[in-house]
């Protein structure tokens, strides 16, 4: 414990031998900073008695009278005390502010505006009380916390300190409202799938595992954000639908993977993977707009402007262009010579066909600017996608390509039970080889399937997309990220 907070404790004991509560319940407030500055020329003119709260960020005593800053969730306000105007004020007197009140300790002020000498706006405080009282300093005003990893796990003070960072906050709440808005508008249903699955389905990802006591199952956390649930409502009849929550994998973390984030996907019935296209176009340069207010972006060093044509990517192409590999024609020894040829490093634990072409298209769009569409992905590597009517081979999948990633996954929607049941075969044959990111079999889905789903566009996009947006990484632009305890 350091001498500050000794000290400050020592306070809290006195506060708390006068019977006073330092940590009241109820408080009373009539304005906040921002309305109070808004409208300081009315209230100073009619002297109205305005009653604010907050923290207390500086203190500056001078003889008989102090100056102070007070900040609460809308800004900040210069407070002016002074010993004459509060003789009347016991227990919180002038005394009581010199000798028991702390920078950092939150605080109810009443008083009346005022312009100072230097025309800065003032409360002129003449009654005042604790309200809660803060028993740890604050870090020193000018540098904050300067180590990274602190940063991170002490979050609220990385806040507190750092306007960007409220900012980057403030802009997440506004990407996501504005999607919601966005395909609430198009006319699709908010829904909500379950997060427990018996059966994890809809992406090719590492499940986190539970276990459930009350019906005594194992049961995992959902890989995608409801993404068999959605199509089974399909089958029941609805046409749009889309769900914005949390989804958890077991997997690697760098900077544009997490394992615990917000996702959102949305299904429309009667639409194939072109109208997805479209749609998704115009949701990506709507969000960036409202959200940024801006199309242009500096992301992984390219320039990114989002309102340029849009331009599509076919895979096979694509790969052969910058490895040599034909995806269609060829072989697990072919690619890991050229992967080894490449220094790509690759998890070799259950590696086979469907994860060494992977590996070569990963190593392949990083070189790709964007804006644009990935279109003609393997069946072998789209378990869930419709296939190609001219190349069987081939799935009617989309992936908007932007400063050299996915920001999203689409696809006419595979609706046909057999060959899904044959696909979901061969994902489980992958996963008993040691894929632990194959899919498992979902019988209950393919049962849905067997009563019929109309031609459906599904998409999905995850909180990635705002980091490339912020030229962040995901870890940073999540207000609470998971981290490691400490020793």
């Amino acid at each position: 414990m350091s001498n500050e907070q000794e000290i400050r404790l020592e306070r809290l004991n006195k506060i708390i031998s006068q019977n006073i509560n330092p940590y009241p319940a109820s408080i009373k407030r009539t304005h906040t900073t921002k309305q109070s500055l808004d409208n300081f020329n009315q209230l100073s003119k009619d002297e109205t008695k305005i009653i604010l709260v907050g923290r207390l960020r500086s203190i500056r005593l001078h003889g008989g009278s102090c100056f102070a800053h007070l900040e609460d969730g809308y800004g900040k306000i210069q407070l002016f005390f002074r010993k004459d105007a509060l003789l009347n004020n016991a227990p919180f007197d002038y005394d009581f502010l010199v000798n028991l009140i702390d920078i950092g300790d939150f605080v109810e002020v009443k008083g009346t505006l005022f312009l100072t000498k230097r025309e800065e706006k003032t409360l002129l405080v003449n009654d005042f009380k604790l309200i809660s009282k803060a028993i740890r300093p604050l870090p020193e005003k000018w540098h904050g916390i300067q180590d990274e990893e602190d940063k991170l796990r002490k979050r609220y003070l990385d806040i507190l300190f750092n306007p960007e960072v409220r900012e980057m906050i403030e802009k997440k709440a506004r990407f996501w409202n504005t999607i919601r808005n966005f395909l609430i508008q198009k006319g699709f249903l908010e829904v909500e799938t379950p997060v427990l699955e018996t059966v994890t389905g809809g992406a090719d990802a590492r499940p986190f595992i539970t276990h459930h006591n009350a019906l005594d199952i194992e049961v995992y956390l959902r890989i995608s954000m409801g993404e068999l649930w959605q199509k089974r409502l399909m089958v029941a009849g609805f046409e749009k639908t889309f769900e914005i929550g949390r989804q958890f994998r077991n997997e690697g973390m760098d900077a544009e993977h997490l394992q615990d984030y917000t996702q959102m996907e949305f299904y429309w019935a009667y639409a194939d993977y072109k109208n997805g296209m479209e749609l998704v176009e115009e949701l990506f340069k709507y969000v960036a707009q409202e959200t940024f207010n801006t199309l242009q972006f500096k992301i992984n060093e390219f320039d990114i402007d989002l309102n340029k044509k849009w331009e599509i990517y076919d895979y096979r192409e694509t790969v052969k262009k910058y490895t040599g590999i034909d995806v269609l024609q060829t072989n697990i020894e072919e690619i890991e010579v050229k992967l080894k040829e490449l220094h790509i490093k690759y998890d070799k634990q259950g590696f086979n066909i469907t994860r060494a072409i992977d590996n070569l298209w990963k190593y392949c769009r990083k070189k790709i600017a964007g804006p644009g569409f990935l279109i003609g992905v393997p069946v072998s590597i789209s378990p869930l996608a419709k296939r190609d009517d001219q190349n069987l081979e081939i799935t009617q999948r989309f992936q908007p390509i932007v400063a050299g990633t996915e920001l999203g996954n689409g696809y006419s929607e595979l609706n046909d039970p057999i060959d899904q049941a044959q696909r979901f075969n061969e994902q489980q044959k992958l996963k008993e080889a040691g894929d632990e990111e194959a899919q498992m079999y979902d019988y209950d889905f393919v049962e849905a399937l067997e009563y019929g789903m109309p031609p459906t566009c599904g998409f999905g996009m995850s909180e990635r997309v705002f980091a490339f947006l912020m030229n962040k990484s995901m870890r940073e632009c999540q207000i609470f990220p998971l981290m490691k305890l400490k020793n």
